[in-house]
């Protein structure tokens, strides 16, 4: 089983919203952060948005940010609608399956199963299971506030004595 890029980066999208859940976080650093191309990333964030799963806010102060608590995404849920489009096995897509062995094949009912087995765990895990008490996580996703806000332990920049 393979993932798809779009997944991935929808998860890599949704830690990094998690990790920084205290401010808005900025598409161009996610994918600086997460080795991802800016564009690619951009339709990838247009469809967590357009899904629910992260807001968007245009402008200077603007970014991404959760539009839930990580601990009410499930892993599997996002997995669903990113995955959604691709079938599993030629024998999962009706209108092209060409599979010469499909009124016979047994391998489709285990497929099916493993499938359902798949799902069941990641159901059982949230975006909040991935990033929390992750510091290793935290240290390569954490990212500026770009709001003029204070954030948790940093000190506005003192300007230069003349």
């Amino acid at each position: 089983m393979r993932v798809t890029i779009r997944t991935n980066l929808a998860i890599r999208t949704l830690m990094a919203c998690a990790v920084n859940s205290d401010h808005m976080v900025r598409r161009a650093e996610i994918a600086r952060a997460t080795n991802a191309s800016e564009n690619h990333l951009a339709q990838v964030v247009h469809l967590l948005a357009a899904e629910g799963f992260i807001k968007t806010i245009r402008g200077r102060a603007g970014g991404l940010e959760l539009a839930r608590p990580a601990s009410l995404i499930s892993v599997g849920e996002v997995f669903r609608h990113f995955e959604a489009g691709t079938p599993f096995a030629e024998c999962f897509d009706g209108a092209e399956n060409t599979c010469p062995l499909k009124s016979a094949c047994r391998l489709r009912d285990a497929l099916l199963a493993g499938l359902a087995a798949f799902y069941a765990v990641l159901d059982e895990l949230t975006v909040e299971d991935l990033v929390q008490d992750n510091a290793g996580l935290e240290a390569l996703l954490a990212m500026p506030d770009h709001s003029g806000a204070m954030t948790a332990g940093c000190a506005p920049a003192m300007a230069p004595a003349l």
